[in-house]
């Protein structure tokens, strides 16, 4: 047996979410607003603690709108080094919304930076053929770097800081379930003061495909005209809105998932691995031949992924204590 660990994307739609798709009431959401999706994006609004939310096919739909609506063509814009904006979505932050984006590295921790470089990183004012930089792009919890949290003091901090430079605040909460969760805290907790909000529900809850991006009326009204223009006008919804509903009941499963990355951390550890230990369900350890070891993993049955220069193991939903356990003993056997 197989045991995949590239991704919490690879989950599967369990029945109760297959039964719920099936049996979804449905309009046409470009023409009427879809009821379902009208109540997937009213309970997205409520945990986000924001006014509306709207849905859009993928993560990456949802950053790229929020930054075409933040950005004027040229605008500079921040985000920690690694940041999912900067590196795996095909440059649409400068290719579409016309940003330039500009790297804040880790002086913290893996992951964060501190509020001495974001106003370093702002500078003062700028002539008129300098960089204007307008947005602050925060990811919670940050991918690249093994998936580790921003608590809600130093988001804070970041966002008090942004608002006294004139910078606007995006959070990429792809996996912000994830950080609420770690942290034993409401969503909405992670979210104060930021402009706009983008989730995934395909990540780690288990939908087959969406997520969503969020913030003002006023925001999502624009928002709703951009996912038209890139191509995302959906019509019965509905169906892939029952999805999102029933994986928003699951959040609280994400606990178990983390639960599985620690002990799939401290079982490498004790095999001889160089891991840092998990905050949430991502898994990175550091090897000498990259390419070599994700070979040998393929060829043990254990699929894992590169992050950075890392190997990365991602626990999910569709993974138990005992696959890990198992992932553990075929390593012991090499």
């Amino acid at each position: 047996m197989t045991i995949d660990l590239r991704s919490d994307t690879v989950t599967t739609p369990d029945e109760r979410m297959r039964a719920a798709m099936a049996g979804a009431v449905v309009g046409d959401d470009v023409l009427d607003h879809d009821p379902t999706m009208r109540d997937l994006e009213e309970a997205i609004a409520e945990l986000l603690g924001v006014p509306a939310a709207l849905w859009v096919p993928s993560g990456s739909m949802g950053n790229l709108i929020a930054l075409m609506l933040h950005l004027s063509r040229g605008d500079r814009f921040l985000a920690a080094t690694g940041s999912h904006v900067l590196v795996n979505e095909l440059g649409t932050a400068s290719w579409l919304a016309g940003g330039a984006p500009s790297e804040l590295a880790w002086d913290l921790a893996p992951g964060q930076f501190s509020v001495e470089s974001l106003r370093a990183a702002v500078g003062g004012a700028q002539p008129y053929h300098g960089l204007r930089t307008t947005l602050l792009s925060l990811e919670n919890t940050h991918n690249a770097s093994g998936g580790t949290v921003t608590p809600p003091d130093r988001h804070a901090e970041l966002v008090a800081a942004a608002r006294e430079a004139g910078l606007r605040v995006h959070l990429d909460g792809a996996r912000l379930w994830n950080a609420s969760v770690a942290l034993g805290l409401p969503p909405a907790a992670l979210t104060v003061g930021a402009d706009t909000v983008q989730v995934c529900l395909s990540k780690g809850l288990g939908a087959p495909v969406g997520s969503m991006v969020a913030g003002s009326t006023e925001f999502v009204q624009e928002a709703r005209r951009v996912r038209k223009m890139l191509g995302g006008g959906v019509r019965q919804g509905g169906i892939l809105a029952a999805a999102g509903l029933v994986a928003l009941e699951q959040i609280d499963s994400l606990a178990v998932d983390h639960r599985n990355a620690t002990l799939l951390a401290d079982g490498l550890a004790e095999l001889g691995w160089a891991v840092t230990p998990p905050q949430t369900n991502i898994v990175i350890a550091k090897v000498p031949d990259l390419a070599e070891t994700l070979a040998q993993l393929q060829r043990i049955g254990v699929l894992a992924g590169p992050m950075s220069g890392y190997v990365r193991f991602v626990t999910h939903r569709d993974v138990s204590a005992d696959d890990i356990k198992e992932v553990l003993a075929r390593l012991d056997k090499e």
